[in-house]
């Protein structure tokens, strides 16, 4: 799948859905395939609250492309890419490994035009979202911490660097 990161990054990415927003399944994209592999289904009574994905054309601490959730008033089919604005980011380790979770709204939604951070989340929006990643992995033993979450402005220079690492690595 050959999606470049967008014209309007770091505000709007384009961003790759590999789970739609009530799903007990963990799709990932394959690149060797080129297709939508599925890793597992979630040992734990949860759906995954929005649409996750990836933000192409970035890397992460992790050495992954960059997550994001982006929230829209429908879920998404996985393999789908559709343009996220970028509203803030929810910091997490995950067995032991810094793995940041971007948060975005669809920037073609009419209910979240005017969402610009994730501050105006309401409270108990931004608590579920804290809560599904800090219980998802429960039941397999795998240990997940999720301390706090950070505007906008912090989440872009997340976005660039990610960017910019993804170039490194290309040689670009």
């Amino acid at each position: 799948m050959n999606v470049p990161i967008g014209n309007d990054y770091p505000t709007i990415c384009n961003a790759v859905i590999e789970i739609p927003a009530g799903s007990k399944v963990k799709y990932e994209y394959d690149p060797d395939t080129t297709c939508m592999f599925v890793d597992r289904i979630l040992y734990s009574s949860v759906v995954y609250p929005h649409n996750y994905g990836y933000i192409p054309e970035t890397l992460g601490e992790d050495g992954d492309p960059l997550d994001v959730l982006v929230i829209m008033q429908e879920p998404v089919y996985p393999g789908c890419y559709l343009k996220a604005r970028i509203i803030g980011v929810m910091h997490m380790i995950d067995q032991g490994e810094e793995d940041d979770k971007l948060i975005a709204v669809h920037a073609n939604d009419p209910e979240y035009q005017r969402m610009d951070s994730i501050f105006n989340l309401p409270e108990h929006r931004r608590v579920e979202i804290q809560t599904f990643f800090m219980d998802y992995k429960k039941n397999e033993n795998k240990h997940v911490h999720v301390s706090h979450f950070s505007d906008m402005q912090h989440a872009l220079e997340i976005v660039k660097k990610g960017h910019e690492k993804f170039l490194d690595l290309k040689g670009i």
